[in-house]
């Protein structure tokens, strides 16, 4: 447990300093009780320190705040909640600078604490077939499930790609999908013979019955004659990864997409290639994944050498 700096009795300069931050706060913001009571919690441990320190909130310096914030992670805080923390002391100095408690900002020099990027989650690839294959694909709907996690898989689409996909964006012939992705830039992406096999039976066997007659731009609808939602594909995954044994807590509507390029790594696809498949502008943004792979490679060194 990190050990948190004990606040003394606050001196009456802090307390008016708060009082007035937190009126100011929620007259302006509108912000929660709870979010008041923690913002308070913050100022107070702070005003400890300064009180022990021999200074006061509105008197204490960049040095100083660096000094309190450094102790903290001695003392066990973690990157998240000292870069909480000073997101507090920014909004608390900022209103402080304006009523004229102080003359000068002394968070304005600090930089946050660099957060530790989560890795993306990514299944196995023998539970990314496991989900595949839960639909039932006797039935339209089950077909038309099992069209779109193939293609997802098959393509890294994201999300929001893969329910506006248009008919006229997917060219079977050339096995082709021409995307349009974030900031309106086109790409193409190989479909790949399996994607290719379900759209071709999901056209043919389910979509002219469930369009019963109407015409619908996007490939992906619903029985009641709509495009697919975001909402309801987040469904479709939980209820199938359910029915495939694949714990429903790892899932999330961009899981496939992470499986896509983490896949593929394993199997040494290039990185620069990988980038323009997901649509990244930024390679960095592409790197994550070699990350997930690496972990990957570390879990199965541990579990199958015997002398990992």
């Amino acid at each position: 447990m990190p050990t948190s700096p004990q606040p003394s009795a606050l001196s009456p300069v802090d307390r008016t300093a708060i009082d007035t931050f937190s009126e100011l706060a929620w007259s302006e913001h509108g912000l929660a009780d709870n979010t008041l009571a923690s913002y308070r919690r913050d100022l107070e441990g702070l005003a400890g320190w300064c009180a022990r320190a021999g200074t006061t909130l509105t008197r204490c310096s960049r040095q100083q705040l660096f000094g309190y914030l450094a102790e903290r992670v001695d003392g066990g805080y973690s990157a998240r909640s000292n870069a909480r923390l000073l997101s507090t002391l920014r909004h608390f100095y900022r209103i402080q600078l304006r009523v004229g408690a102080i003359a000068q900002d002394p968070t304005l020099l600090l930089d946050s604490p660099k957060l530790p990027r989560p890795l993306p989650k990514a299944l196995s690839e023998g539970e990314v077939e496991a989900l595949i294959r839960a639909p039932d694909v006797d039935t339209p709907l089950g077909l038309r499930d099992r069209a779109m996690f193939e293609l997802i898989y098959a393509t890294g689409l994201r999300v929001s790609e893969l329910i506006g996909v248009r008919v006229d964006q997917i060219n079977l012939r050339q096995g082709v999908l021409r995307v349009t992705g974030k900031g309106g830039k086109d790409r193409l992406v190989p479909i790949g013979e399996e994607a290719e096999h379900w759209l071709q039976r999901y056209y043919a066997d389910a979509r002219p019955g469930l369009a019963r007659g109407r015409e619908i731009a996007e490939v992906f609808i619903t029985s009641r004659r709509a495009a697919m939602t975001r909402q309801m594909f987040w469904s479709l995954v939980k209820t199938h990864a359910r029915k495939a044994g694949v714990d429903a807590s790892r899932i999330s509507p961009h899981v496939l997409r992470h499986c896509f390029a983490t896949h593929l790594l394993n199997h040494g696809a290039d990185l620069r290639a990988l980038q323009m498949l997901l649509g990244h502008s930024s390679l960095s943004t592409t790197q994550i994944y070699t990350l997930v792979a690496r972990e990957g490679l570390k879990r199965l060194h541990a579990k199958h050498h015997p002398r990992a």
